[in-house]
């Protein structure tokens, strides 16, 4: 048996020392214990300068704060960061830059070894005592594990929390025995309520609705729109707008889809159950329906991050959409997009899957509406550049539709319709006419982030913002 009685005696056991990497999984997203837990005791233990690598950050994990501030936590490797946490780092309070991954980018890395765990704690909703895991059974169910199939794979030691131990074999497996080294059963290992990621309902909000009829119009008039569409579309409210418009023409023209992908929410799953998708192809459940359809259905498929999105591995499943829809915190003339930081600069966000999508989708959508809290969604240049523009296809907006100049396939196929076709510098234009030019953030030389594209080319420095 593999099972450990004590957080402690576990992380003896696993050799964790001072100057290691650390990894978790994010599955659990904002009802997530384990990683404050695994840090606390680390800190009473008195071990320190550990460069942690969490898949994402969220608002639960602010003890990341304390731990940066007494010397445990030295360096942070992520794809995501929300919350406090963001917030602080951005104030400059860490000596090494944040690296900042996509989804395929952390898989890439841990892979090729340029990002080595010595130590990969497992958030387990469900194990055996030999450390066969899964996401699917247990009172913290998460469904899909995929970000955490690499950290098993490649990390030195490999340890299984779970509040959920059952009878030898568990089934089915989505980790086997043969990459875990320790179990620990504790009392919870987070709060399955607090995998929903923000809005995972269809917006009602006219201008989400416009946009999302807009989209799907687009869709329709790229010639995508047939049988056998590979599609993946977020958790937004105008991103899941977007999907039931599709649904309806979908359904009026009697398209079958081959696969939806992406993070994967109730409504994705009833457009597998009801017949306009195969399958689903799923790396993240964003709701609990989706862990429900993962547990029963054969045809809601778990995949790995590197399946899903590693420009290293023989095949990634990114390559084969036909249309992706993501959103932006602002997007510039070039079609650069920002998801990283809000408008003043302040890490709230990161890639996940967006420059991965982006770049392997045969159309690559952002949808957002063209004023944000009052300020315009299109600049002149990014504060942070997630997602080259070379990747992006088309933005949609509420008040004109702008094409990439390096797609004039799809520009003159749009400019035959009557879609509201304009260009991003006229965009700019109309919104600086309303909401008036954004003040100008101010930067110190202090780089607080550094941004990956999917292949590891480090493609922008995010300086620490001077805050007013």
């Amino acid at each position: 048996m593999k099972v450990i009685n004590t957080l402690e005696e576990v992380i003896k056991k696993s050799g964790l020392k001072d100057g290691m990497t650390i990894s978790f999984h994010h599955h659990l997203r904002n009802g997530d214990f384990v990683l404050n837990s695994v840090l606390n005791k680390v800190a009473e233990m008195g071990i320190k300068d550990l460069t942690i690598a969490p898949s994402s950050v969220f608002p639960v994990h602010i003890d990341i704060i304390d731990h940066i501030k007494n010397g445990v936590v030295k360096k942070i490797e992520c794809n995501y960061m929300s919350g406090k946490v963001g917030e602080v780092i951005s104030e400059g309070i860490m000596d090494q830059p944040v690296v900042f991954r996509s989804h395929g980018g952390r898989a890439r890395a841990i892979a090729s070894g340029e990002l080595k765990i010595d130590v990969a704690f497992l958030a387990a909703p469900a194990a055996d005592s030999e450390g066969n895991i899964n996401g699917i059974n247990g009172k913290a169910a998460c469904g899909s594990l995929g970000y955490a199939f690499s950290d098993a794979r490649y990390a030195d030691k490999v340890i299984a929390i779970t509040d959920n131990i059952e009878e030898y074999p568990l089934t089915p497996v989505s980790i086997d025995q043969t990459y875990v080294d320790y179990v620990l059963e504790v009392e919870e290992i987070g709060d399955p309520e607090g995998i929903v990621s923000g809005t995972t309902q269809i917006t009602q909000d006219p201008v989400g609705l416009k946009i999302a009829e807009y989209t799907a119009e687009v869709i329709e008039e790229s010639g995508l729109l047939k049988d056998g569409l590979n599609f993946q579309t977020g958790a937004g409210g105008t991103s899941l707008a977007v999907a039931d418009k599709l649904k309806d023409k979908m359904i009026e023209k009697n398209i079958t889809g081959n696969f939806a992908m992406g993070g994967i929410t109730s409504y994705l799953v009833n457009m597998m159950e009801e017949g306009l998708f195969k399958s689903i192809l799923d790396v993240q459940c964003f709701d609990l329906d989706a862990v429900r359809s993962i547990r029963e259905n054969i045809e809601h498929q778990e995949i790995s991050s590197s399946w899903y999105a590693n420009t290293e591995s023989k095949s990634c499943a990114v390559d084969m959409l036909d249309v992706v829809i993501l959103g932006a915190t602002e997007i510039d003339t070039d079609f650069n997009v920002n998801v990283l930081t809000n408008s003043n600069g302040v890490i709230m966000g990161g890639s996940g899957g967006h420059n991965d999508t982006a770049a392997g989708a045969n159309l690559t959508i952002v949808v957002a509406p063209l004023f944000r809290t009052r300020l315009p969604i299109v600049v002149d240049k990014v504060l942070a550049k997630t997602t080259p523009g070379e990747h992006i296809d088309v933005l949609v907006t509420e008040r004109g539709i702008a094409v990439n100049p390096a797609n004039q396939e799809l520009y003159k196929k749009l400019k035959k319709t009557n879609l509201p076709i304009t260009t991003i510098e006229k965009l700019k234009e109309e919104a600086e006419k309303v909401a008036g030019k954004p003040q100008k953030v101010e930067f110190s030389d202090n780089i607080i982030a550094l941004v990956e594209a999917r292949d590891g080319e480090i493609i922008d420095k995010v300086r620490q913002p001077l805050l007013k």
